[in-house]
């Protein structure tokens, strides 16, 4: 490798990148999901209780809502607690100051288990709408559908180009291997007519491939954290147009493993294809 640094040095480049994308998608996958709070908050739908509801009612319902196997938890939001965020902001305060009266009933926000399917969710809903205490029960099943197909697409779709890359880095590496022992041929015949066997003879490509797959992996890493950095600046930017805390997520060690060890695999795997394929074609010609 070193004394061939050009080819050897192409040939990292290539499966570096190869590796950076699917663990540049997995970030990216990562953030959005903390920007949405995990997902788990679209899935929340409200229930609104009648105006005439006290407290103490509305609260023993959300108990009652919280011992069900598809609710994961129940909060409630009492009436004045809702007054409250309302007056706060600036395109509210103003109208409910002139109502005089609270007109905001309390309301029970219940976050159904990952598990909940669309169906349940929604005859749990029209149950709910049958009590007497319940107002309106706002429930979206269809976004939930929706959120569901999304989130299985996206991990599906991380799994599928991080098999294809790897499987390409397999591809990258077990070429290079073959050119390397077809440039070899004589060395290896020479090899074997002094006796060494196909191990010996196997153990330097299959130690090439270790370090083009690791090699690979740290300039993947490399690439991914240098992307990083070149995007920070404008998300920042965009964070604090919407005045929000959120601190994008970076590379975290399961990230960093998952590409090295992704990178490892996948130059052994290379290199062994390769040797078994051509290693045992090459015989002394006595």
């Amino acid at each position: 490798m070193t004394r061939q640094p050009l080819s050897s040095g192409l040939t990292i480049t290539v499966v570096g990148i190869a590796l950076a994308m699917p663990s540049g998608l997995n970030v990216m996958v990562r953030n959005g999901q903390a920007v949405a709070g995990g997902w788990e908050n679209v899935r929340d739908f409200s229930v609104y209780l009648h105006p005439d509801t006290s407290q103490d009612e509305a609260a023993g319902l959300r108990d009652e809502l919280q011992a069900f196997d598809l609710i994961d938890s129940a909060r409630l939001i009492t009436a004045d607690q809702a007054l409250e965020e309302f007056q706060q902001d600036p395109g509210f305060g103003e109208v409910i100051a002139a109502l005089g009266d609270n007109p905001l009933p309390h309301t029970i926000v219940l976050r159904p288990t990952t598990e909940a399917s669309p169906q349940s969710l929604e005859e749990l809903g029209i149950k709910l709408q049958d009590r007497k205490s319940v107002d309106l029960v706002k429930l979206d099943t269809e976004w939930v559908a929706r959120l569901n197909a999304l989130l299985d697409l996206l991990s599906r779709t991380i799994w599928i180009a991080g098999v294809m890359l790897v499987g390409a880095v397999i591809v990258i590496i077990g070429n290079t291997i073959r050119l390397d022992i077809q440039n070899r041929r004589a060395e290896i015949e020479v090899s074997k007519l002094l006796g060494a066997n196909d191990a010996f003879v196997r153990r330097p490509f299959l130690y090439t491939g270790f370090w083009y797959g690791i090699l690979g992996g740290c300039f993947a890493l490399m690439l991914l954290a240098i992307s990083l950095w070149l995007l920070s600046e404008p998300v920042y930017r965009l964070i604090s147009l919407y005045g929000s805390g959120f601190q994008p997520l970076g590379i975290n060690s399961e990230t960093a493993a998952a590409v090295l060890a992704g990178g490892l695999l996948a130059g052994l795997g290379g290199a062994w294809s390769a040797v078994a394929r051509h290693l045992s074609a090459i015989q002394p010609r006595v």
